[in-house]
C-alpha cells in the first residue's frame, strides 16, 4: 500500500500548554483510520495541523509526498477536510457553495461538473440545492459540508465528527459512501462515536493529553478489553441468583455482572479471568445444573471499556467500573 499520510514526531504547544506531545503515525491508501480521544485530547489540533490550519511546533507532516511547511499548496489539494461543526456560507446556497469550492480550487469545467454531480448523487442534496445554507438543518449542513470535502476527489480524507447531527439512515449512508471511497483514498475520521469505528474504521488510534496511548485495529483493540471472551447468558430474573452462585464458582471465570433488564429477563455477563475462551465451560455448568436460559453469546470486547482505562491512565485517574461484580 501507498502512504498518503505520515506524521513524524508532532508537537503542538499554546504558550505552557502541549495540546499534541511527539505523536507519530502514518496511513497508507486504502486504510480508515478512526482517530479518537476524550474532549481536549489534541484530536482536532492534530487535524489543524495536518491540513495546514496550524503551524507544529516541532515534527514534520507529508501529505501525498508533500512536506506542509514547505509544499502547502500541493498538501492541500491531495486534502478533503470537513472541520468539527461543518462552517459554511449560510448567504450561499449548496450548489452556489460548491461551485465556489471548485473554483478556489482552480478545477476545469469539466471536473467541476463530474465532481459536482457525484457529490450530489453520494450525499443526497439534490433537494435542497438552491436553498440558502443557513436555512438548512444541521443534518443538511453536515451533508453539504461532507460534499464541499469530496467535491475535488482528493486522496486523503479528514473527516471531524462527519456523521454529527445526522439520523440513522444517513448515518449508514455516509458510512457506506467511506467505505466505498476507502479503497482508493486515506480516510481519517475524527470521532466521540465508538459505533463508527466497528462499523467503518480498519485502525483506530486512541490520543490523550496530546499523546498516543494505541494504535491497532478495532478488534485488537476489542480483545484488550475486560469484557474481551465473556460470555453473555440472557435468562429469568427469578434464575439471576442460583446462575451467579453457579459460574462465579468456576476457576476461569473471575466475576458475574449483571448488565440489563427488560421485563423478566435479565442478562448478566460471566467475565473471563485472563480474557481465556470460557464458553464451553459456562455452557456445560448452566447445562449440568438445570437452569433455563434463553440465549448465550460471546462478547468480542467493548471499544468504550479500553478508551475509558487508557485515557484515564494517561489522565492519572482510576476508570469508573460499571455493573455489579460478584467475584469468585
Amino acid at each position: 500500500m501507498t502512504k498518503l499520510l505520515d506524521i513524524r514526531n508532532l508537537t503542538k504547544r499554546f504558550g505552557p500548554i502541549t495540546a499534541v506531545d511527539n505523536v507519530s503515525f502514518s496511513v497508507d491508501r486504502g486504510e480508515v483510520l478512526g482517530f479518537l480521544g476524550p474532549n481536549g485530547a489534541g484530536k482536532s489540533t492534530t487535524m489543524k495541523i495536518v491540513t495546514g490550519f496550524l503551524a507544529a511546533s516541532e515534527g514534520t507532516v507529508e501529505v501525498c509526498g508533500h512536506d506542509i511547511a514547505r509544499h502547502a499548496l500541493e498538501v492541500k489539494r491531495s486534502i478533503g477536510y470537513l472541520p468539527e461543526g461543518a462552517p459554511l456560507y449560510g448567504d450561499m446556497t449548496p450548489m452556489s457553495l460548491l461551485n465556489f469550492v471548485c473554483k478556489v480550487r482552480r478545477m476545469s469545467v469539466e471536473d467541476t461538473k463530474r465532481g459536482i454531480d457525484y457529490a450530489i448523487s453520494k450525499l443526497h442534496i439534490d433537494n435542497v440545492l438552491y436553498q440558502p445554507v443557513e436555512t438548512l438543518s444541521k443534518g443538511y449542513k453536515r451533508r453539504v459540508g461532507l460534499a464541499q470535502a469530496i467535491v475535488h476527489d482528493p486522496d486523503v480524507l479528514i473527516l471531524d465528527e462527519p456523521t454529527d447531527g445526522l439520523d440513522p439512515n444517513q448515518k449508514h449512508e455516509v458510512r457506506e459512501l467511506l467505505k466505498e471511497m476507502a479503497g482508493k483514498k486515506a480516510v481519517i475520521i475524527s470521532t466521540h462515536i465508538l459505533e463508527e469505528v466497528e462499523a467503518v474504521c480498519s485502525r483506530a488510534i486512541i490520543i490523550a493529553k496530546g499523546k498516543l496511548v494505541a494504535d491497532q485495529d478495532p478488534l485488537s483493540l476489542q480483545a484488550r478489553s475486560r469484557l474481551h471472551n465473556a460470555v453473555g447468558i440472557r435468562l429469568s430474573a427469578a434464575l439471576v441468583d442460583n446462575c451467579t452462585q453457579v459460574l462465579s464458582a468456576l476457576p476461569s471465570v473471575s466475576g458475574v455482572q449483571r448488565t440489563s433488564q427488560v421485563g423478566d429477563t435479565v442478562e448478566i455477563l460471566a467475565v473471563a479471568r485472563g480474557g481465556g475462551e470460557i464458553l464451553v465451560e459456562v455452557r456445560n455448568a448452566i447445562s449440568e445444573n438445570g437452569i433455563d436460559v434463553s440465549e448465550i453469546f460471546v462478547e468480542r470486547g467493548r471499544l468504550e471499556d479500553v478508551f475509558r482505562d487508557l485515557t484515564f491512565k494517561v489522565e492519572g485517574l482510576k476508570a469508573p467500573d460499571t455493573g455489579e461484580v460478584s467475584h469468585a
